[in-house]
């Protein structure tokens, strides 16, 4: 390819970057706070509703139940009706839910509201991977992937002092206690932006009014190049492929590493003696924005060498051997915070290196039901996630078992990754196959 070529494909790349990916990016900060606030609600709601420990783990967990049952199907959906109004309908229900958590008065409403909020959101997540697959081979996914992934960690950069804001400054106000209003308040813009991507997204390259003509055939161009390589194409390859199932088993341990941090991290911090919800939430925020730098570095690196198995493997076992030594020094505040940072870059850094791998041997129909499958099945692990820390008290005094577990589990995941991700999931790099 020529040097002139070379600069209308990056510019084209550009044109679709800024577009799509800051939106996406907003889209996902507002979907991974109404997953994961409970977790700051908890510090306050537990207490108000005379709810234990336990109940809140099944309850944060039972989410990924509606979740796993709606995942697949819903990704199907998409496919079918589009990424524009499906993920419009997505956000906009989820919102709704999200916002009705105010009306929790115990453990069972707490429980059918996780639920419901479940089956809104599921399809989000993959339906957002595998809408990226329409627009980017794999050569330049994971970066892309890893901008919309870091959403996870600018929401726990930006949203735990926010929500531990809202706590403190809205306790009480027209007699609603703060994880009512934390509730309504990151509720109602998922609701708000659910209309927005009525009007934003585009469902496919062809329906682009801001690419030229030359643009959507460069894009589609690159896109049949890279399928050519593909043999997966039918619905029912994605659930008899090995590959696939052993994705499901990596990411399902994964999924339980980042839902035992995010639930459980407001309160890891709060046993350090922190006075007041917004302390809570500026410390919390330190471990993500950790995440943030260090994954797109990774991804970056990641997409240069077209490498993604090792690059899992290695950013793992790092984020293990940081919650293990979290746990060592546990007593010791700034040296634990310091190893909770690895520890979640070591979770949220290898999302992105993880999902080019669903889309690099499958197509079509295929692509979206696998990516739902292994989302779904992985997601799982956000059930078990925040109940290990209630089940290891059971079995250990040690405050840090918990911890020493879940480093234990993602190792599991690196051996699978190491051993039975084949060598041959290499992404091509360069020019376009």
């Amino acid at each position: 390819m020529t040097n002139s070529g070379e600069t209308f494909e990056t510019k084209t790349y550009h044109k679709a970057d800024v577009r799509l990916l800051p939106f996406l990016f907003l889209c996902y900060i507002l979907a991974y706070l109404d997953r994961v606030n409970v977790g700051f609600a908890k510090l306050q709601m537990l207490k108000d509703l005379s709810m234990s420990d336990a109940a809140f783990a099944t309850g944060a967990g039972i989410f990924f139940v509606g979740y796993f049952f709606f995942e697949v199907p819903s990704n199907v959906l998409l496919k079918k009706f589009g990424a524009r109004m499906w993920i419009a309908r997505i956000m906009i229900s989820w919102g709704v839910i999200s916002a009705c958590m105010i009306f929790v008065r115990g453990e069972w409403s707490f429980y059918a509201m996780r639920f419901l909020l479940g089956l809104a959101e599921a399809g989000f997540f993959p339906g957002v991977i595998f809408y990226l697959t329409l627009w980017y081979p794999s050569r330049l996914r994971s970066t892309r992937t890893a901008w919309f992934v870091a959403a996870i960690a600018v929401s726990g950069v930006i949203g735990n002092p926010v929500s531990g804001w809202i706590m403190d400054k809205l306790s009480g106000a027209m007699n609603l206690a703060g994880w009512q209003w934390l509730f309504i308040s990151e509720g109602l813009p998922s609701f708000l932006v659910g209309f927005w991507v009525i009007f934003y997204l585009d469902s496919s390259i062809e329906e682009a009014k801001w690419l030229t003509r030359e643009e959507k055939a460069l894009l589609a161009s690159n896109l049949a190049a890279e399928d050519q390589h593909k043999t997966e194409h039918k619905l029912i390859d994605a659930f008899t492929s090995g590959k696939v199932w052993v994705l499901c088993a990596i990411y399902f341990t994964l999924m339980i590493g980042l839902y035992g941090i995010a639930f459980w991290l407001p309160t890891i911090v709060k046993a350090f003696g922190i006075k007041g919800y917004f302390g809570v939430g500026l410390i919390t925020a330190i471990p993500y924005g950790v995440a943030v730098v260090g994954m797109i570095l990774l991804s970056q690196h990641s997409d240069k060498t077209g490498e993604r198995r090792l690059h899992y493997v290695a950013n793992v076992t790092a984020g293990a051997f940081g919650l293990i030594l979290s746990g060592v020094f546990a007593s010791h505040p700034v040296l634990a915070v310091i190893f909770l940072s690895i520890g979640t870059l070591g979770v949220i850094g290898s999302m992105p290196l993880f999902w080019p791998l669903p889309s690099a041997f499958l197509a079509g129909t295929a692509a979206a039901a696998g990516i739902g499958i292994v989302n779904s099945v992985g997601n799982l692990g956000g059930y078990f996630g925040p109940n290990i820390p209630i089940w290891a008290k059971a079995v250990s005094s040690n405050q840090s078992a918990a911890l020493y577990i879940i480093a234990g589990i993602l190792m599991v995941g690196a051996v699978l990754t190491y051993f039975f991700v084949p060598k041959t999931l290499r992404v091509r790099v360069g020019s376009p196959t």
